[in-house]
């Protein structure tokens, strides 16, 4: 407790405030009430560190109170005073809470030296609260999972960078946890009591991305029948996170330079000037020097963005981390299915520990879950472990050698590449786009510029895919 505030409660108003007097005189904060009601009162309106009490008083004994202060403020200690001192009132008091116990008429010293011990062990005490609340909302904070170097540099980083208002851009391929990453910064920031609301900038169509971060007024466009707040008015006072920030057309990334210069935007349709104070995370698995240079990533807002960056490496190059990651994804999704399991056979621990994870974390997650949900014996082989197929260098020459022919161009291979992808997942451009390693808005604007269309009345609906798009 911050303050050193005393109060002094006795039904004989001379002695309280004569004893007020004296704790000022120290330099103590100190009030008095004249009975155990109105001292209840005052600790209702103020926090006191110690609360000095007479034992015998008309309404409610010393030690009664002792027992209402300890119940409704435990971080208050009393110290109880009394004229009638026998060992017995010392020892009830001790028991039912009291911090400690003086004989009248108080010796001055003894009172003083009292209430230095109470009040060194309240800071002991603030103190560790204090250090096992940071503890425990970095054991929350930290669900990234690893030991080897590269982590251990990442994770050093959220702790230094978390504390502050910087921007930050966190950058890594597919599944490397970029989301978790900013879930940590926000947890372990000053921001972490208000909103983390998170965008996925790829998985809403562009049309609707700007009334999605911004808000729109009422009649702005057709279907806007009511004012709605958008995600920057929803993360007033929190954190923004913004994945694949990389996907923002020009006018959004314009839009978004302000608010990250200004912090004011207007709702679309709107004229009102609305002021946020938000921070902003954003994330990336493109190569946004390159989306600089060829003109489709402002390079003001690519300087705004990064100025912290955290790169995540991806699984391959952190292989120390795998059966770490392997056996917390095991006892997770064993303990979510009702199921136990012993670990993995030395022969699957070597299956997890030689591929190449090309989908990283996600896909070790996903690839435990199916051996647990399937295995059925208590410990997993390799047997159990389903991995994704490699595809080896000569069936990339083979392919190659046959499309290489006279008259064949670069644009023809594509369309050609767009049209499969498009077939093979039935015409989910989600699912298409993740085949070929392109955002959905990629293969939107390459399916335009080849005039490829496709037929509504087969395609699947997207958008349960685009809800569930990740980093």
């Amino acid at each position: 407790m911050a303050v050193e505030r005393i109060l002094v409660v006795d039904d004989d108003w001379q002695t309280a405030e004569a004893l007020r007097k004296n704790l000022l005189i120290e330099g103590y904060q100190a009030d008095t009430a004249t009975s155990p009601p109105e001292a209840l009162d005052l600790l209702a309106k103020t926090p006191y560190a110690v609360v000095v009490s007479d034992l015998r008083m008309r309404e409610m004994s010393g030690i009664d109170l002792c027992d209402e202060v300890r119940r409704l403020y435990p971080d208050t200690d009393v110290i109880i005073l009394t004229a009638y001192g026998t060992i017995q009132n010392a020892v009830e008091a001790v028991k039912r809470g009291a911090y400690d116990y003086l004989t009248k008429p108080v010796d001055a010293e003894r009172l003083l030296s009292t209430l230095r011990r109470a009040f060194e062990m309240h800071a002991l005490r603030d103190e560790n609260r204090a250090l096992r609340e940071q503890i425990q909302a970095e054991r929350q904070a930290m669900r990234l999972i690893g030991s080897s170097p590269p982590m251990l540099a990442v994770m050093e980083t959220i702790r230094t960078v978390a504390p502050t208002d910087a921007t930050v851009l966190v950058r890594g391929e597919s599944g490397t946890g970029k989301e978790l990453v900013a879930s940590a910064i926000h947890e372990l920031s000053p921001r972490a009591r208000h909103p983390l609301v998170k965008v996925n900038c790829a998985a809403i169509p562009e049309t609707l991305l700007e009334s999605e971060l911004f808000g729109h007024e009422r009649g702005a466009f057709t279907g806007a029948h009511a004012q709605r707040k958008g995600r920057f008015e929803t993360a007033h006072k929190g954190t923004i996170f913004l994945d694949e920030i990389s996907e923002m057309s020009p006018a959004l990334q314009s839009k978004l330079l302000r608010i990250l210069q200004e912090r004011e935007f207007e709702r679309v349709g709107g004229s009102e000037t609305i002021l946020v104070d938000v921070r902003v995370i954003a994330s990336t698995n493109r190569d946004l020097e390159k989306a600089v240079r060829d003109g489709s990533f402002r390079e003001d807002l690519y300087y705004r963005v990064n100025v912290v960056p955290i790169l995540l490496p991806p699984l391959r190059e952190r292989r120390e981390d795998i059966l770490v990651l392997a056996n917390c994804f095991l006892a997770r999704v064993a303990a979510r299915n009702n199921k136990s399991f012993k670990g993995f056979t030395p022969a699957a621990q070597q299956k997890l520990l030689t591929y190449n994870w090309p989908g990283n974390v996600r896909e070790l997650e996903n690839c435990i879950e199916r051996a647990v949900i399937m295995a059925q014996g208590d410990t997993l082989g390799p047997d159990d472990i389903h991995l994704a197929p490699a595809i080896s260098r000569e069936s990339h020459d083979d392919v190659a050698s046959k499309l290489v022919q006279p008259g064949f161009s670069i644009e023809e291979f594509e369309r050609r590449l767009l049209e499969a992808s498009l077939r093979k997942t039935g015409g989910n451009q989600s699912r298409a786009a993740e085949l070929l390693g392109l955002t959905r808005r990629t293969l939107q604007y390459r399916m335009e510029k080849y005039g490829i269309r496709i037929n509504r009345a087969q395609a699947p609906d997207n958008s349960s895919e685009e809800s569930n798009a990740g980093a």
